[in-house]
């Protein structure tokens, strides 16, 4: 079994920065892409951003030049530092991970979220 554990959520002031991480424990043999995703209220899931084993990184338009992704593949983990938050980037955040299991098995994983609040 796989488990990713997500921190850094909180609430910050228009123009303030967090920074978000997430571990990947268990079972892992490699991750291929890992990655941030955002559900608002009422709204669906989103890719904020993604980065490969590479570290090859891809943003959504709309928070290219803020957000930054990035990974550390010894320790399994990923990080997405939010800098110039706006209110409509309020969502529950959750880290997703594309793992090879040590069985060779791939398969999706998913953080439990984290709350980003951000006050106008």
């Amino acid at each position: 079994q796989v488990q990713l554990t997500e921190s850094g959520g909180g609430l910050v002031q228009a123009g303030g920065s967090l920074r978000l991480s997430c571990a990947a424990s268990g079972s892992i043999r490699s991750i291929v892409d890992m990655a941030w995703y955002r559900q608002a209220p009422g709204k669906e899931r989103e890719l904020v951003a993604s980065i490969s084993s590479g570290r090859f990184t891809n943003y959504r338009d709309s928070v290219k030049g803020r957000f930054i992704i990035s990974r550390d593949n010894a320790e399994n983990t990923v990080s997405l530092q939010m800098n110039s938050l706006k209110p409509e980037d309020t969502a529950v955040y959750y880290c997703n991970a594309d793992v090879i299991r040590r069985s060779l098995a791939r398969e999706q994983y998913w953080g439990q979220g984290t709350q980003v609040t951000v006050s106008s």
